[in-house]
């Protein structure tokens, strides 16, 4: 495809020199795998050569690193735009929609195709995140990395990846708490087989050698790809190329068009060479963090349940040993007790436009099977917790249909209530011949609420483990907020083993996942006490 096909199809942005114009490419939503408004989008150039070998990046920066200006500059690589040429190509757009709705809001995927022999040898596919790590808050992240989990499992989808490009600036010599959020939130979302395909790709270059960036990536500690002398793998662009050409500004191009050119021709180089990882493992790991997440939220009111359900047994072991006589002969008295029962009581279900809010719930479990985190779910059975039309969350492992998602939950109470003696039999006996009494029956039931609590917990304790031994980034925010917790948990049950197993784990998050975590508690939004409360919730007994 000839740079005056784009001439002659696309509208002027501005006259320049040099003249801007915007690419007008085949736009398609990809169907998501739920069937909530789509917040994947594929935009296309050219015609797409079956035989042509395509490379796929996933770019991912937090909002204002230079994201949209490096993607308009890998299209006019691709492109043979070089320096001296009166035009320039932008991709990318910044405009509103009809809705309100940035059109960086969304995930969305550019397919350069029709450019084999210009500048590359192949074609290029660029999965582009919004920004992680804005004021609007870590619901919206959460949103960002269940809409890549479609991405990655959707039949038509994105099913390899050849680079992860972090988009970081050259000039910075330390990271914000922000921008450790933002790389975590990345890193988390792999597994252990992508290290070596993720690299910097450091904008605002003046083509000197980025001395604080690289000491900025080093003291985050991040997994990523390695030179031979162990420095991280880095590439080096300029952010003016669009700038108008005037005797002010032609020297300072002049230097940015070969920093960005020498940049280009490496990292394309190194994506031709860069073997491709499947995202098998990445879905699993995604999906292992929704599992864990929904599991320990689960794993709180289930252990609030079943100690009230323990505490209605201890009161009805007291007052019956108090009569043990009028139990032995049969006689009918009542007791009063404090019943546990489980009430629908409302929650804030989020914003429309970033969260799907709400919370699957099980009708027949009485059970909050997902919440919070589900975020994209439009109905019960496309929420993640479901496998094969099943809950994997709640008792029964009941199906989607018994399920529902609105914007309430359930929470264990408990009440006053008078039982007579008939009553408890029929409660704690029928059904169970092996035992000779009623207080034996009792017992039998405590035990079996003890074993149900340590089932829980050894699940949960799994979803650690399994993500401890796939991720790329094991320690990350969602995992480290419920380590703590679910340490606690240990220890009350006397489970050395297991304790010792997840101190070791929490010693290994470092200082850039706790700066993630400081910002996750402190980001300026308005709904900063509602996410608050949100992660501090698994803390509260």
């Amino acid at each position: 495809m000839d740079i005056k096909d784009f001439i002659l199809q696309n509208a002027i942005i501005d006259d320049g020199p040099p003249v801007r114009y915007q690419v007008k490419p085949h736009k398609r939503n990809l169907d998501a795998v739920n069937d909530c408004e789509s917040k994947l989008r594929i935009w296309s150039t050219g015609k797409k050569d079956p035989s042509t070998q395509n490379k796929t990046i996933l770019l991912v920066g937090e909002t204002g690193s230079g994201k949209s200006t490096m993607i308009n500059s890998l299209l006019n690589y691709v492109m043979g735009v070089k320096d001296g040429d009166d035009c320039w190509f932008e991709i990318v757009e910044e405009m509103q929609e009809a809705s309100s709705e940035s059109i960086t809001e969304k995930v969305t995927v550019y397919e350069l195709f029709g450019f084999k022999g210009k500048s590359i040898s192949y074609s290029l596919t660029i999965i582009d995140t919004p920004g992680f790590g804005d004021t609007r808050g870590i619901e919206r992240d959460a949103m960002i990395s269940r809409t890549l989990l479609d991405l990655f499992r959707s039949e038509e989808g994105i099913h390899q990846i050849d680079v992860v490009g972090l988009v970081l600036k050259a000039p910075e010599n330390r990271l914000s708490d922000r921008m450790r959020y933002t790389l975590d939130s990345v890193m988390s979302l792999f597994g252990k087989d992508m290290q070596r395909n993720v690299v910097a790709l450091l904008s605002h270059s003046d083509g000197m050698p980025p001395k604080n960036a690289l000491k900025a990536l080093e003291d985050s500690k991040i997994r990523c790809a390695r030179k031979e002398n162990g420095q991280p793998v880095y590439f080096l662009f300029n952010n003016c190329l669009s700038t108008e050409k005037t005797e002010d500004t032609e020297f300072g191009l002049g230097q940015a068009w070969q920093i960005t050119t020498r940049g280009m021709k490496q990292f394309t180089s190194f994506l031709e060479k860069s073997t491709p990882q499947t995202l098998e493992v990445t879905v699993n790991v995604l999906n292992e963090r929704i599992q864990l997440e929904a599991c320990i939220n689960n794993l709180v009111e289930r252990m609030k349940h079943i100690t009230l359900k323990q505490e209605e047994i201890q009161q009805t072991q007291k007052q019956l040993e108090e009569r043990k006589e009028e139990v032995k002969n049969e006689k009918n008295f009542t007791i009063e007790v404090d019943e546990p029962y489980k009430e629908k009581t409302p929650i804030d279900g989020g914003t429309w436009l970033f969260w799907y809010g709400g919370a699957v719930t099980c009708s027949t479990c009485e059970e909050n099977c997902h919440y919070p985190g589900c975020t994209l779910a439009w109905s019960p059975k496309h929420c993640e917790v479901m496998k094969k039309g099943r809950c994997t969350s709640c008792t029964n492992k009941c199906p989607a249909s018994d399920h529902v998602k609105e914007q309430k939950i359930y929470v264990s109470k408990t009440r006053k209530v008078t039982k007579t003696h008939e009553e408890l039999k029929k409660k704690y006996q029928e059904g169970q011949q092996l035992c000779e009494n009623l207080l034996e029956n009792l017992q039998t039931e405590k035990e079996n609420l003890e074993r149900e609590r340590n089932n829980w917990l050894d699940q949960a304790f799994r979803h650690v483990i399994c993500l401890d031994q796939s991720a790329l980034n094991s320690n990350s925010v969602s995992t480290a907020a419920h380590l703590e917790l679910l340490t606690e948990m240990m220890e009350e049950r006397g489970d050395q083993e297991k304790v010792e197993k997840l101190k070791e784990i929490s010693a290994r998050v470092d200082e850039g996942t706790k700066a993630a975590l400081r910002y996750c508690f402190t980001y300026l939004t308005d709904k900063g006490s509602k996410i608050k409360a949100m992660l501090a919730a698994p803390f509260q007994r």
